[in-house]
């Protein structure tokens, strides 16, 4: 798996973000059986880097936590069937890797959350990334059984890894 991880805040974090988030992108992938190796890059932004993707992308003039700009059309949600013709947009052709998408996390956010929840800052970061992968994987959360399906689904990532709620 390619990893590439761009810290534009340029704060400290009390564990490694690139394998925390190395080991939370690759459970996701095993997780749903994703049959190729994959490339995923993480943007850490602030409140006024996240606001301007969301504007520009979304638009939506506001901040948030976590976005997720997914490069496949899923068909099915974690169904990884490729169409032929869609392979050059998919695939990277010097590595083979399937081109997952990006994550961008709102750094500050994510610290108000964690203490918010009373949980840690690698729990809420843990979180946020698993949650922006299910969305790479064709995940969404607009129907309330979808989002309990993927609640479930970041959940079990999460306590696979030894990283709960209250860490």
């Amino acid at each position: 798996m390619t990893f590439c991880v761009e810290n534009e805040t340029g704060e400290d974090f009390p564990f490694s973000i690139e394998e925390t988030a190395r080991q939370v992108c690759e459970s996701v992938l095993e997780a749903e059986g994703c049959p190729y190796e994959a490339a995923v890059n993480l943007l850490l932004t602030d409140d006024q880097g996240i606001r301007e993707l969301n504007r520009e992308y979304r638009q939506t003039d506001r901040e948030t936590d976590v976005l997720s700009f997914p490069n496949l059309d899923f068909a099915e949600a974690g169904v990884f069937e490729i169409p032929e013709e869609r392979e050059a947009d998919y695939f990277d052709p010097d590595t083979g890797e399937l081109l997952l998408g990006d994550i961008c996390i709102n750094v500050g956010r994510m610290r108000e959350q964690a203490l918010s929840y009373g949980h840690s800052l690698l729990r809420e970061f843990a979180f946020l990334v698993a949650h922006s992968m299910f969305h790479l994987c064709g995940y969404d959360h607009m129907e309330e059984a979808e989002a309990r399906l993927m609640e479930q689904k970041q959940e079990k990532i999460l306590e696979a890894m030894g990283i709960t709620r209250g860490d």
